[in-house]
């Protein structure tokens, strides 16, 4: 019904869900606190969608939610504070994945559609840098009596400006570490943008390749009738 992307990519999600709850519990209220709660809510996000497009395209409903774990999903993707133990659920999502494909089957459907994996991993590496780039951020620079950097926003709205290689320059680093992590937020946001790049290419001639093979079909067919009309 899914692609092994898709797959792969909820899989991913689920086991960052479960490792922001750890870290969640580890830094406790913090300034970086806000970041992964902020996270969580856009994982939390993915989940009810995944859940409601796969309860939808489910040829049994009942199925679905007690034979196919539904109902984990449902109960890990509930964005309250007291059900945050419910993500653990998600696991279960990564022990289907791992049962139905198999690591080997897994590498193949890889190889086999690797444009439609690769726009799913760009998703969640950029997640990934959204958030931690966020927090190293906020980790560093507000150690600096001038620094701009202070608080979650201010080091989220840098995070997508640096990636969408915007740079509107109202927020940026001060410190030397804090240079060089926003370096390497740059080199990864021009790396996405060509992954981009490449998908979108892909996307738009694949067509008029699978469509190719047919149309030269179509021409040998038509020659083979005028050969035959005019014997």
């Amino acid at each position: 019904m899914f692609s092994a992307g898709y797959e792969i990519f909820l899989a991913l999600l689920s086991l960052l869900s479960i490792f922001n709850l750890i870290l969640l519990i580890i830094i406790g209220e913090s300034i970086l606190s806000a970041i992964l709660i902020l996270t969580n809510f856009v994982l939390l996000f993915f989940f009810g969608m995944d859940f409601v497009i796969r309860l939808i395209k489910s040829p049994s409903k009942s199925e679905y939610l007690f034979r196919q774990y539904g109902w984990a999903d449902l109960l890990s993707c509930l964005p309250f504070s007291q059900t945050n133990i419910f993500r653990l659920f998600r696991l279960i999502k990564v022990y289907r994945l791992l049962k139905e494909f198999g690591v080997r089957k897994i590498l193949d459907a890889i190889v086999k559609d690797r444009a439609d994996t690769a726009l799913f991993i760009l998703i969640f590496v950029t997640i990934l840098m959204l958030e931690f780039g966020s927090m190293g951020m906020l980790a560093i620079e507000p150690q600096s009596p001038d620094a701009n950097i202070t608080t979650a926003q201010d080091a989220l709205w840098y995070l997508v400006v640096t990636l969408s290689t915007v740079g509107y320059g109202d927020q940026y680093p001060v410190t030397t570490e804090g240079r060089l992590l926003g370096a390497f937020i740059i080199l990864t946001g021009v790396g996405i943008f060509g992954t981009l790049t490449g998908y979108l290419a892909n996307f738009f001639l694949s067509p008029k390749k699978k469509q190719k093979p047919q149309d030269e079909l179509s021409d040998i067919r038509s020659q083979l009738h005028a050969i035959k009309a005019l014997s």
